[in-house]
């Protein structure tokens, strides 16, 4: 199963890059999870923020299907232990749509990938950088998948 991160910022710092291509790399079928960088949108001299943040939502939208099951990552969402976490990938790959996972930019996501989104995901209540949560989405997704595949990585 394809599982896409589409993820607002195009020039991170290296570290960023390292720590999602390891966790990328670990993972096999059944689930192989691409990366989809967003520019951050330019905000304009005097500009609300909140229309840069739209412009970001087009971008993040436009990459989505209308098969895809989209989860929003934002601190108002769903927390999940990594046992839930697990479970909750063995759900999805038996349904088998493919997955977008929304990561928005430093003024968060828009209210139109909220709306579009089956379900939003809290990593943590507290606020992350949004370069971060690239390298903490894939380690949990791999820790999940290891678990779910009876893999040693995760040890409760």
């Amino acid at each position: 199963m394809k599982c896409r991160l589409l993820a607002a910022g195009t020039r991170l710092p290296e570290w960023v890059n390292t720590g999602f291509r390891e966790y990328q790399k670990r993972l096999r079928a059944p689930l192989l999870l691409e990366l989809e960088e967003i520019p951050v949108a330019t905000r304009r001299a005097g500009e609300n923020p909140e229309r840069a943040v739209a412009r970001e939502g087009q971008a993040m939208l436009a990459g989505i299907s209308s098969k895809d099951y989209v989860v929003a990552l934002e601190v108002a969402g769903a927390s999940m232990s990594t046992e839930k976490l697990s479970a909750w990938f063995a759900d999805r790959l038996r349904e088998g749509r493919p997955l977008a996972l929304l990561i928005g930019g430093p003024d968060g996501l828009a209210p139109e990938c909220l709306k579009r989104a089956d379900q939003s995901w809290s990593l943590s209540p507290l606020t992350l950088p949004h370069a971060l949560v690239r390298v903490v989405v894939a380690e949990q997704i791999y820790r999940a998948m290891s678990l779910l595949g009876g893999h040693p990585y995760h040890r409760a």
